[in-house]
């Protein structure tokens, strides 16, 4: 018997916490084994929109953690893994967040994949953009410690025939991640100190891999991501793109690129790809808001 928690950070957010919890009871009860025990856990980080409320009335079962809007993402997911492991003694805990929905069939292939793989995987899921479901937003991460490549597989590409076998990677974003007991006594918790928001998932699963454990992404598990709730969209304003250097909720946070890099870099050489990658995005910037004073939007992916 393997018992499996669901951990859900919410911060606000009440519209996708309702379709989320549909999606997911409705694909559990479809989804029975004599073999897999599940609960659900939603972290809910100091909402003022009445979240908690709500899952109380309509989803009694749901299990409901109470932050005071300081845990972001990364201490929202160490709270529920350690009442996870350390109050249900759960095997294993599933990495969600509300803005994602599960696949036809994620479950009962989560289930035969959690009976039939060695608990010391980190298995990951292949993730679709909700706004177009042929399109893979991508199946987990790789990062080149020498020359500092980091991205994702099969980023924003058509969906394929090649994209439907299992596939090592280095690390997993936080949305369809199952972290075993076992990895978690060895890897801990995440960082939540350095990487309260971005890269606690990529840091976390990073240091699994560099632990030995095996990280795979598993085709049949699919999820569907609203990536339009995510991040800070500066919308061609400067103010928003300056702050986009410094927020928590960006992921061009200059200090959190730098500390990372600092943490797992080999190299100096490894620095020019962060570089290429500032270049990259403060070009667009300035020629999306030159286009845009002609009429041309950027298409959002």
């Amino acid at each position: 018997m393997i018992h499996i928690s669901i951990l859900i950070p919410v911060f606000n957010g009440i519209d996708f916490t309702k379709k989320c919890l549909k999606n997911l009871v409705n694909q559990l009860d479809q989804s029975i084994s004599e073999d897999v025990v599940t609960s659900i856990i939603l972290i809910d980080d100091g909402s003022s929109d009445g979240t908690g409320k709500w899952v109380s009335e309509n989803y009694p079962h749901v299990k409901i953690l109470n932050g005071d809007g300081g845990l972001w993402w990364s201490g929202s997911i160490n709270k529920g893994m350690q009442y996870a492991f350390d109050s249900q003694n759960a095997d294993a805990v599933l990495w969600w967040n509300n803005d994602i929905l599960a696949g036809e069939d994620y479950f009962k292939n989560l289930f035969q994949n959690l009976l039939s793989t060695e608990l010391h995987t980190v298995m990951g899921s292949k993730v679709y953009q909700a706004s177009d479901k042929m399109i893979v937003w991508g199946m987990g991460g790789y990062f080149n410690s020498k020359n500092g490549k980091k991205g994702m597989h099969a980023f924003n590409v058509p969906d394929s025939d090649t994209l439907n076998k299992p596939l090592n990677v280095q690390w997993l974003p936080g949305m369809g991640t199952v972290i075993t007991r076992e990895v978690y006594k060895r890897t801990g918790l995440l960082n939540s100190n350095d990487f309260p928001q971005y890269h606690g998932d990529s840091d976390y699963t990073f240091r699994a891999h560099l632990a030995g454990y095996k990280v795979k992404v598993i085709p049949d598990l699919k999820i569907y991501n609203n990536t339009e709730n995510s991040g800070l969209p500066h919308g061609y304003s400067f103010r928003v793109f300056r702050q986009s250097f410094s927020s928590i909720k960006s992921k061009y946070n200059i200090k959190k690129n730098l500390l990372f890099y600092k943490q797992y870099a080999t190299s100096p050489w490894a620095y020019t790809f962060l570089l290429k990658e500032y270049y990259r995005y403060i070009g667009g910037f300035i020629k999306w808001n030159v286009l845009s004073t002609f009429g041309v939007k950027k298409r959002n992916n």
